[in-house]
């Protein structure tokens, strides 16, 4: 290759064309460009333009995407990726199926009762209503509590303290407006928090519109309520049967308007509603779907075990037939058969008088009127004497066939309010069965069809009397007839309950608090108990336990700006109070949030194991532990005396030291506490914690003593849940 040199030689392709006019070119005198040869190699210049470079055009790219390196590479990278793709699919897959469901939001928090008339008064009138509530919100938040149920509001006459509403749309205006509630709802949902509200299905108030139209036999309203002839030829009024209302004496009442017995399971003044009638049970549909389209989320239901009641109206069977040695009375007997009126003298003088009804008879005259009867009348029965509602088994009035049948279709009726994500709606029930645990174990439904998420549970305010024995009967009955995957509640509390403090005494208050927040499942507060308030005097025994909540040390204990309130304050409102237990670091109330925190951020405390390990007249102890998790929870609990045990006596895998997370004596917590000697005073209770690579609920020792509601494990190298362990 050749190339032109010209060293110091002006470039005559610059100059200007006239200079060269009128010039001869002489060609012997020019200067001849020298050449020079330059090596170039040919294998450089090939690879010089075979670099792939930017811009290159299509054919180019083609030349260099056809070749064998670059195409293995795509095609590696491109099964790479699917198969990157294919695992994370099946991975979240996976994830999805073994992890357990997230806990709902009426499981994952405790729920705070507030009985509204008692709670904070906004307005100086001296009741509390829906306006205080909402002004102290922040109090909830406080607690770590998420959920807040507050009892019934309903416009009402407020006999029974307003459980017997006059209208089921209205809110009573000693609470406030409709806009008041649904103020407090936005309030309670910008907070993160969710309500829930009682519905007393059962009855209505005498004053309501259904009562009055159906007195009166208006239309479809006739049979809205139960009512039954009950007026003889005389004049009398006997009631169709011997049942007898909760409240005492019998639960059929005459009116004057329709001249015929309604029935009531409670007050007089509360008519049962009857549920036989198709009518009926569309209203209460219709008040459910009312009160969730405002955004309730969820409904407590009460006294629904009264729904139904037998229609054949036979006598309920006698608890004790010699009642205590009163004796039988006439019933049946026509006064016109027997040409009597009310009552009469038995034969013979100074055998009493028998009375048609309530009626009671000495037994000196018994077998007279056993005589009369028969001889006057076509037929004769005999009424007991039967003025009190434990008088008798109510296998009559109570869970007939068909009630939960009713049950569901309230649940059904929700569930359609229930559809939108994060919207799940509640649904409670509020009976106590007491001594009928299946009774009340029935409200959960079945497998296949769902009715209360749970009924409230009341075996630990039911308790006759206190000790490590029977907290845990009341704890394992409850566990063990529970169906399987259903979530358990407690409550230590409520508005039909004397406070704790009052009803086993102030200084098992916190210990019942440990136990309350460290059970597996829902627990439930009644307002007050977080800083151990007590009962009032009242002669108006359902009073005592609602009295106004103490939130200072001002006059009124800050419920209320007026003058006075509608119910007394408790006296020691200056010394139990929030205010200044929220700035003591050992009362009440520091340590109930000290154990809402513990529930809410330990994993074995809101979803693991409980294993029952130990109780007696004094203790009851119990571990809360979590497949795959080394850390453990033990609770040492006094209900009793002194008391010392060898928990490692017990436990034989339990570590010979433990930390005291919590405890009721407040200076404790952090120490070491030696296993082999665990000594607690009455009233006392620890939160222990521990690590160990042999979980109780794994030993055979335990079996039979250990409960889960929704089991989890956890996986330490993924840091997450799953359920097949």
């Amino acid at each position: 290759m050749e190339l032109s040199e010209k060293a110091g030689v002006e470039n005559n392709g610059f100059v200007q064309h006239e200079a060269l006019e009128g010039k001869e070119t002489d060609s012997s005198s020019q200067e001849v460009p020298k050449t020079c040869s330059v090596d170039v190699d040919p294998v450089a210049v090939e690879e010089t333009v075979l670099k792939p470079y930017a811009g290159m055009p299509k054919e180019v790219l083609l030349q260099f995407s056809s070749q064998a390196r670059y195409r293995v590479t795509r095609e590696i990278l491109f099964w790479l990726i699917i198969a990157g793709s294919i695992a994370l699919v099946c991975a979240t897959i996976a994830i999805i199926a073994l992890s357990p469901k997230c806990l709902d939001w009426w499981q994952a928090s405790p729920i705070y009762q507030i009985y509204p008339r008692s709670f904070k008064d906004s307005n100086m009138d001296g009741n509390g209503d829906l306006k205080g509530i909402q002004e102290k919100l922040d109090h909830i938040t406080y607690l770590n509590i998420k959920t807040i149920w507050i009892t019934s509001f309903f416009k009402s006459p407020l006999k029974d303290l307003g459980y017997g509403a006059e209208d089921f749309y209205d809110i009573d205006p000693i609470f406030g407006s409709m806009k008041d509630f649904e103020n407090l709802v936005a309030a309670i949902h910008d907070k993160g928090l969710k309500v829930i509200m009682d519905l007393i299905p059962n009855h209505t108030s005498d004053k309501h519109q259904w009562f009055q139209l159906s007195r009166n036999r208006t239309g479809k309203y006739t049979d809205y309520y139960i009512w039954q002839d009950c007026m003889q030829a005389a004049g009398s009024v006997i009631p169709p049967n011997n049942w007898v209302s909760v409240f005492g004496n019998s639960s059929w009442q005459f009116d004057d308007v329709r001249k015929q017995c309604y029935f009531h399971q409670f007050g007089k003044e509360q008519p049962d509603l009857n549920f036989r009638s198709p009518a009926v049970q569309q209203e209460i549909h219709d008040i459910i779907k009312f009160w969730l389209g405002k955004g309730v989320d969820g409904l407590s239901f009460s006294a629904v075990k009264f729904l139904l009641e037998a229609t054949h109206l036979r006598d309920e069977p006698l608890v004790n037939k010699s009642q205590n040695g009163v004796v039988p009375a006439l019933r049946h007997c026509s006064p016109v058969e027997l040409g009597i009126t009310d009552s009469w003298p038995a034969p013979g003088g100074g055998g009493g008088v028998v009375s048609l009804y309530p009626g009671t008879v000495h037994l000196s005259s018994l077998a007279w009127g056993r005589s009369a009867c028969s001889a006057h009348c076509s037929t004769w029965a005999l009424l007991e004497s039967i003025t009190a509602y434990s008088q008798l088994y109510h296998d009559y009035t109570t869970t007939q066939v068909g009630l939960h049948d009713i049950i569901r279709s309230f649940r059904h009726t929700m569930n359609e309010f229930s559809r939108e994500p994060g919207r799940y709606r509640f649904m409670g029930s509020d009976d106590n069965e007491k001594d009928d645990i299946e009774a009340t174990m029935m409200y959960y439904g079945t497998t296949f069809i769902q009715e209360a998420d749970f009924p409230f549970n009341f075996n630990l305010i039911n308790m006759k009397n206190l000790s490590g024995n029977s907290i845990s009967e009341a704890v394992d009955s409850w566990m063990k007839n529970m169906p399987a995957g259903k979530w358990p509640n407690w409550a230590v509390g409520s508005p039909n309950a004397a406070r704790v403090s009052t009803r086993i005494g102030k200084e098992y208050i916190n210990v019942m608090n440990m136990l309350l927040l460290t059970l597996p499942g829902t627990p439930v507060t009644y307002y007050g108990e977080e800083i151990g308030m007590e009962n009032i005097a009242s002669e108006n025994a359902t009073l005592p336990e609602k009295s106004p909540m103490q939130w200072d040390g001002e006059v009124n204990a800050g419920f209320t700006e007026g003058n006075s309130s509608w119910l007394p304050v408790n006296s020691d409102y200056q010394s139990v109070n929030v205010e200044i237990q929220s700035t003591w670091s050992n009362s009440t109330l520091s340590l109930y949030r000290a154990l809402t925190s513990l529930r809410n951020d330990e994993l074995p405390m809101n979803r693991g194991w409980m294993c029952h390990i130990w109780n007696d007249s004094n203790v009851f102890v119990y571990v809360r532990e979590l497949d795959g998790l080394d850390r453990v929870f033990m609770m040492v609990l006094n209900f009793g005396q002194e008391s010392t045990i060898d928990l490692k006596a017990i436990v034989p895998n339990l570590p010979s030291e433990a930390v005291i997370r919590l405890s009721t004596y407040f200076s404790n917590a952090g120490k070491v506490a030696n296993t082999r000697l665990i000594t607690t005073e009455m009233g006392e209770g620890l939160v222990l914690e521990y690590k160990t690579a042999k979980p109780v609920h794994t030993m055979e020792a335990f079996q039979g003593k250990c409960f889960v509601a929704e089991k989890a494990c956890y996986s330490k190298a993924l840091n997450l849940l799953y359920v097949n362990c």
